[in-house]
């Protein structure tokens, strides 16, 4: 519908792509719910852009220019005013950013809270209230979640047995590795490799 010129050239674009950007911690919902009278006054907007789509008029270019640019301007305002009931304390954002940052490096060999939590000096109770506030979601389903996914990636790539990638990330034997996998997956590894 746009051409793509004239939307990297609208200033309000800049703005736009800013606030894409939210903070990391509120990528977990990457969706915008409108109220229900900026939808539909977006989609006003839209109908009348795609009537002038199709339309003889002699200036229809300019016209679909200047559409456009409200456009973005209307949706900019509907996202500002989204994101201002959203906000999140700056001490929660950066505690739950160093979370995200730890996990990576650390979650094959530690499964446990009192270890993140340590590493950011807070308690494991408060980090577990931070992770929850912020996404919904549980310190242990972030390691769950990193665990299973390098436990696939190595079932599927690697040469190294079942026994061999269970030690790798830390459990305490080859059965608790089982036992989360097929809880985790709904299939035990050796049926999940076996499928790849």
């Amino acid at each position: 519908m746009a051409d793509e010129h004239v939307t990297i050239e609208a200033p309000s674009v800049h703005d736009l792509v800013h606030l894409a950007y939210m903070p990391i911690v509120q990528l977990h919902e990457p969706k915008q719910t409108l109220p229900a009278d900026a939808a539909q006054h977006l989609i006003t907007k839209m109908r009348e852009i795609i009537g002038y789509l199709h339309s003889d008029h002699i200036y229809k270019g300019e016209v679909l220019r200047m559409l456009y640019s409200i456009f973005l301007l209307d949706l900019e305002n509907a996202q500002q005013r989204a994101i201002v009931h959203r906000q999140t304390p700056q001490r929660v954002e950066e505690i739950f950013i160093g979370f995200t940052r730890l996990l990576p490096h650390h979650f094959a060999e530690h499964h446990d809270i009192p270890f993140y939590a340590d590493q950011l000096h807070i308690s494991p109770v408060y980090l577990s209230r931070v992770v929850r506030q912020v996404t919904g979601r549980t310190v242990v389903d972030y390691i769950n979640q990193m665990l299973l996914m390098e436990a696939s990636f190595l079932l599927q790539t690697s040469p190294m047995s079942i026994t061999q990638i269970a030690g790798q990330l830390h459990f305490a034997d080859t059965p608790s590795f089982s036992k989360f996998f097929l809880r985790m997956k709904g299939v035990s590894p050796k049926e999940y490799r076996k499928g790849q």
